[in-house]
């Protein structure tokens, strides 16, 4: 494996900017499935109808 670097030493460079593109678009896809969440719920508290006391 070391041998491999030591050939190719910018591909640790590629691997990292892999890493971190992944970690980008996972954050990314996680925090908006939050606001659909959060947004189904409000429409759905807002559809139903308020119980008289």
């Amino acid at each position: 494996m070391s041998d491999l670097f030591d050939e190719y030493p910018m591909l640790i460079f590629a691997l990292e900017s892999l890493l971190a593109l992944f970690l980008l678009v996972f954050i990314v896809v996680w925090t908006s499935s939050g606001k659909k969440k959060a947004a189904r719920a409000r429409s759905v508290k807002e559809s139903q109808p308020e119980k008289p006391q």
